[in-house]
């Protein structure tokens, strides 16, 4: 009787040493790079903000980058472990290019943004012949105005239709403003505060349900392969997020937020972008496929070798199909 009693004290001794070894962890430690700066991002800036990262054992650090190409060179090195961001020429290019690169997860899953342009633009065919605003060429800023062009039957090369690589959607806006450009996709709280002085907004993209990988998250296969439970907190702590911004009783933490991020003066001017987030944020993460063959057919027509891409072979949902099976969403 005593050998059975050492023998299960013994071993409870060790399950509490492992619990404890457990509950001792170090966070991981993780960069993520979003390239673009809208309200996009807020989800980011909510998770990191509301000490969601932390809940799930994460030391995650968000690095701005001033676009894409900048971020996946990150990404290559080995000096982010994420990305987040959209299907563009950027992200689908790195996999031609040799990077062992998937979207884990969709947050938004349709072409998003608002069209602004100058005063003297108002229809589409007004910009033929124009310079429109974007913040990298193959970027994803580049994509969305692309997949509206070719919802439009807009071609850049045949109707003279110019690209200026001008900067974040601050600039960009500013740029308008200044007629600088005649146009470009703008996040919702700089294209509602030009809206305000009178520049017209040609079209809130979303109302055109384009198909489209809007902002996701992408890693690395090899990355994804060695720390699955990475990955999945770092999802955890985002749906955690998801659930705060569409809590209404959470709206001013939202808005102050989101006004840190953007960088804005005054709260109200956040509103927009708050609305925005609520409305397009879905808890069912899935990437989606369509958006991603969407991506490939446009990117096709200015280079044969994204047409031997398939948008399968980009997705990796193993750990979202496993957050939903256990009822996360």
């Amino acid at each position: 009787m005593k050998k059975i009693l050492a023998l299960f004290l013994a071993t409870l001794y060790l399950i509490c040493a492992a619990m404890h070894s457990d509950a001792a962890a170090p966070p991981a430690k993780v960069v993520i790079t979003p390239a673009s700066f809208s309200e996009r991002e807020g989800i980011l800036i909510v998770a990191q903000n509301q000490g969601f990262f932390r809940k799930h054992n994460l030391d995650v650090q968000l690095v701005l980058m001033p676009n894409a190409p900048i971020a996946f060179s990150a990404l290559s090195a080995g000096e982010s472990q994420f990305y987040f961001g959209t299907t563009s020429g950027t992200s689908l290019g790195a996999v031609i290019n040799g990077l062992d690169g998937v979207f884990v997860a969709g947050f938004i899953n349709k072409l998003i943004g608002a069209f602004a342009v100058g005063k003297d633009i108002k229809t589409p065919n007004d910009l033929k012949g124009k310079q429109i605003g974007v913040a990298s060429l193959g970027g994803g800023n580049w994509m969305f105005t692309m997949l509206a062009f070719d919802h439009w039957g807009l071609d850049p090369k045949r109707d003279n239709i110019s690209f200026r690589v001008i900067g974040n959607t601050g600039v960009r806006a500013q740029s308008i403003a200044g007629g600088v450009i005649a146009g470009s996709i703008l996040g919702y709280t700089f294209a509602s505060n030009l809206k305000r002085d009178g520049y017209p907004i040609l079209a809130d993209l979303a109302d055109l349900n384009i198909p489209f990988q809007d902002s996701a998250l992408y890693t690395r296969k090899s990355f994804l392969n060695q720390h699955p439970d990475v990955v999945e907190n770092v999802l955890r702590a985002m749906l955690d997020a998801i659930s705060f911004i569409q809590d209404p009783a959470n709206k001013n933490a939202v808005l102050k937020s989101l006004t840190q991020w953007l960088r804005l003066t005054k709260t109200e001017d956040a509103v927009e972008g708050y609305e925005f987030m609520r409305k397009l944020y879905t808890k069912r993460i899935y990437p989606t496929v369509d958006g991603i063959r969407n991506s490939i057919r446009v990117l096709g027509t200015t280079n044969e070798k994204f047409k031997g891409l398939k948008a399968e072979e980009l997705i990796d949902d193993r750990i979202v199909r496993k957050l939903e099976k256990e009822g996360a969403f």
